[in-house]
C-alpha cells in the first residue's frame, strides 16, 4: 500500500472519533469487574475488537454516501472527506467498510458461542445501522435521530451489552453507565451537526440542527451535558458514591464546551469544540475506573 492509500484509509477511519467505540467497551468491563469480581480478557477483546470495527465500517459507508448523496461540498468546514474529494474512490470506500464489518461478523460468531442468541439481537441491528446510519431507505443521519442512535448503541445496547458479555447479566447499572457515556458520545455527534447546519440545509440533511435551528441545536447539547453530568448522582442509589467522580470531567470540560457553543459562531471553532468533547468522553471512562479501582 503507498503512503498516500494509507493516509487515504486514516482519514476516513476517523479515529477521533473511535473513542465512541473504545469508552463503553472499557467502563463496561470495568463495571462487570466491580459488580463481579471477574474479568474475561478474550471475551473483552473480541468486544472491542468489534465494536472499533463496526465504528470503523459506519464512518466508511458514511464517507461514500454522503458523497453520493451531495451532503459533502467544498463548503464543508470539518476534515477532509475521502470520497468527496476523490482521493479513493466510492467502491474502494464501500468494500473497505464492507471488509470491516466482515471483522465485525468473525467478532461476533465468537461472542455468540459465548453468551448465545442475545448477540445476534445486538450484533444484527448493530450491523445493518453502520450502514443504515447514512444509507438505506431510512437513513438515521438524514431524518434529524443521529444522537437517538448514538445514545442507544453507544450507550445503552454497547455498555449494557459488554456487562452482559462479561457476566451474563444485565444489571441496572449497566443501563446507567450506558445512558452517562451515550450522551456524552451524542455530544460528538451534536456539535459537528451544528458546526454543518448551513451546508446540511442546502444537501438535504435533515439533522435536528436543521430541522429546529440554531437555538435548539444549543439547548441540545446543554442538555446531553447536563443529564450526563447529574445521572451521576443515581450511583447513590446503588451504593456506589464513588463512582459519582466520573461525572467531574463533564462538569468542568462540559462548562467550557458550553461556553462556546453559546458564544462562537459555528464553525471551524467547533473543531476544538469537538476535540474537546472527545476529551469529556475519555476522562469520563479513565475516572470511572480509577473509582471502581479504588473504591
Amino acid at each position: 500500500m503507498s503512503a498516500s492509500l494509507i493516509q487515504s484509509c486514516l482519514l476516513a477511519a476517523r479515529p477521533k472519533t473511535l473513542p465512541a467505540a473504545i469508552v463503553p467497551v472499557w467502563a463496561g468491563c470495568v463495571l462487570a469487574w466491580k459488580l463481579s469480581g471477574t474479568f474475561d480478557l478474550p471475551l473483552a477483546l473480541w468486544t472491542l475488537i468489534g465494536a472499533i470495527a463496526i465504528q470503523i465500517a459506519t464512518n466508511f459507508f458514511n464517507d461514500a454516501i454522503d458523497a453520493r448523496k451531495g451532503a459533502d461540498t467544498e463548503k464543508r468546514l470539518g476534515p477532509v472527506r475521502v470520497t468527496a474529494s476523490g482521493l479513493m474512490s466510492p467502491r474502494a470506500v464501500m468494500g473497505i467498510a464492507t471488509a470491516f464489518l466482515g471483522i465485525a461478523v468473525v467478532c461476533g460468531v465468537l461472542l455468540y458461542q459465548a453468551r448465545g442468541w442475545p448477540i445476534l439481537a445486538i450484533g444484527i441491528p448493530s450491523l445493518f445501522l453502520a450502514y443504515g446510519y447514512t444509507g438505506g431507505p431510512f437513513p438515521l443521519a438524514y431524518r434529524g435521530m443521529g444522537e437517538l442512535f448514538v445514545i442507544a448503541f453507544f450507550g445503552l445496547i454497547a455498555v449494557a451489552g459488554t456487562v452482559f458479555i462479561q457476566t451474563g447479566q444485565w444489571p441496572q447499572e449497566a443501563f446507567l453507565l450506558g445512558l452517562q457515556i451515550g450522551l456524552l458520545s451524542s455530544v460528538l455527534i451534536s456539535i459537528n451537526n451544528f458546526r454543518d447546519r448551513a451546508e446540511d440545509a442546502t444537501t438535504g440533511k435533515r439533522t435536528l440542527a436543521v430541522r429546529f435551528g440554531p437555538k435548539v441545536a444549543a439547548a441540545v447539547i446543554w442538555l446531553e451535558i447536563k443529564v450526563a453530568a447529574f445521572a451521576g448522582l443515581g450511583w447513590l442509589a446503588f451504593g456506589k458514591p464513588a463512582l459519582m467522580i466520573a461525572s467531574l470531567p463533564v462538569l468542568l470540560l462540559g462548562m467550557r464546551i458550553l461556553w462556546g457553543v453559546f458564544t462562537l459562531p459555528p464553525g471551524p471553532a467547533f473543531n476544538k469544540l469537538l476535540a474537546l468533547a472527545g476529551v469529556q468522553l475519555i476522562l469520563f471512562a479513565a475516572l470511572f475506573h480509577l473509582a471502581a479501582r479504588l473504591a
